[in-house]
């Protein structure tokens, strides 16, 4: 497998300017005649616009279950950042490749594409499936529509490999995240008579303290699991807006908050305890002064935490694939709890660091992206091997 053959292809997919807010149909697309010309076949999963898609395809036999590798194609916006190159022109200097996306993620789709040819010539026992998804960036939305027809085919896939930037260390657990926005309908009325309005973004305040003690609550040490960064819990506001004028009293305040939950914490809890605040609380005061009042609560999105059992069967096949049984964690979220949570067993592997990701002149390093490509041919020698048992 040639290392020039990655980086050709990530050349080629960082020149795609796949931000979540626009269309990553280019992409797809090359993809798909590149698969093509390789004699694979592939699905498209459209969004309902149809400016948008996730791609599927299976190399292999296809009476059977096999492993997937799974990544997604949008990345963040590049506005306000100071670029030292330009970021959707692969450029390399002292062993690094800058661009965005390089680490999150088409480093890792580059290796995966180059392994195709590699993967098509071996006579495989179980199929390596390539999953390719759109708007992971904006909440892991763009993948469901495809995990909803794999999770109902006969032979679903028996285990996936995403391959979020982990420095090639495999993850078995990350976070699950909840994002809402509360609105806040106040009443209003001049500054002068302010206790005859409904102040919306005092309202507003009361309940974004109430999520700080929502949060405290679960920082406490019986909520705490070590193996996490930070170890329990968090909750975050992180936009607010409301009001119109100082001599005004706002009629409304809105603000988003999300909620980072260790796996096997329900997010939903928060939403439901601010909401059983707000209607016990502060609704009958605020309707007290006049009826038309209301505080409401909107999810923005969310995605399961991953936690696949360090001892399990899946667990040790991929660690044997990534080259390392380092197990971790990480803070950020991925799909792979969308993954699981579709009966498809789950680990988080590939090259570079989100430390470099969504930043300005993010970039994967040369043997980061030689390591990925011998991670691809110890999957192609492992799913051409006997026949193995999964599960």
């Amino acid at each position: 497998m040639s290392e020039t053959t990655s980086r050709y292809l990530l050349e080629q997919l960082i020149g795609f300017a796949t931000v979540s807010r626009d269309s990553n149909l280019e992409l797809i697309e090359f993809v798909r005649d590149y698969l093509a010309q390789l004699d694979v076949e592939c699905e498209l999963f459209y969004n309902a616009e149809r400016t948008k898609a996730n791609l599927f395809a299976t190399i292999g036999p296809r009476d059977r279950g096999g492993i997937v590798l799974s990544g997604h194609t949008d990345v963040v916006p590049v506005d306000g950042q100071a670029w030292s190159f330009d970021p959707f022109k692969l450029s390399e200097k002292e062993g690094r490749l800058y661009g965005r996306g390089t680490a999150d993620m088409k480093g890792y789709l580059a290796s995966v594409l180059a392994a195709v040819p590699l993967f098509v010539e071996a006579e495989l026992q179980i199929p390596v499936h390539l999953a390719f998804s759109y708007d992971e960036e904006v909440g892991c939305l763009g993948v469901r529509p495809m995990l909803a027809v794999l999770e109902k085919r006969k032979h679903k896939p028996l285990l996936c490999l995403i391959g979020e930037p982990t420095g090639l260390k495999p993850v078995l657990g990350h976070k699950g995240k909840l994002a809402m926005r509360c609105q806040v309908i106040g009443a209003p009325c001049h500054s002068a008579y302010a206790p005859y309005g409904v102040n919306a973004i005092q309202y507003a305040a009361r309940l974004i303290n109430r999520l700080e003690e929502i949060g405290e609550r679960l920082a406490q040490p019986e909520h705490h699991d070590a193996r996490f960064d930070p170890p329990y819990s968090t909750v975050q506001t992180g936009v607010i807006k409301g009001g119109r004028a100082l001599n005004i009293v706002p009629a409304e305040c809105e603000f988003d908050f999300e909620v980072r939950a260790l796996p096997g914490f329900d997010a939903n809890e928060v939403a439901e305890d601010l909401q059983t605040y707000a209607q016990a609380e502060l609704l009958p005061r605020m309707r007290a002064v006049q009826s038309d009042v209301d505080i409401l609560l909107e999810p923005l999105s969310e995605y399961p935490g991953l936690a696949t059992p360090p001892d399990s069967e899946t667990a040790r096949i991929l660690a044997m694939l990534c080259g390392s049984e380092e197990f971790g964690t990480v803070a950020f979220g991925t799909e792979g709890g969308l993954f699981n949570h579709a009966g498809i067993p789950t680990v988080v592997c590939g090259p570079g660091s989100m430390d470099q990701g969504h930043k300005p002149d993010e970039y994967v390093t040369i043997e980061q992206l030689r390591g990925c490509d011998s991670m691809m041919e110890r999957i192609a020698r492992y799913a051409a091997g006997p026949m193995p048992a999964i599960g």
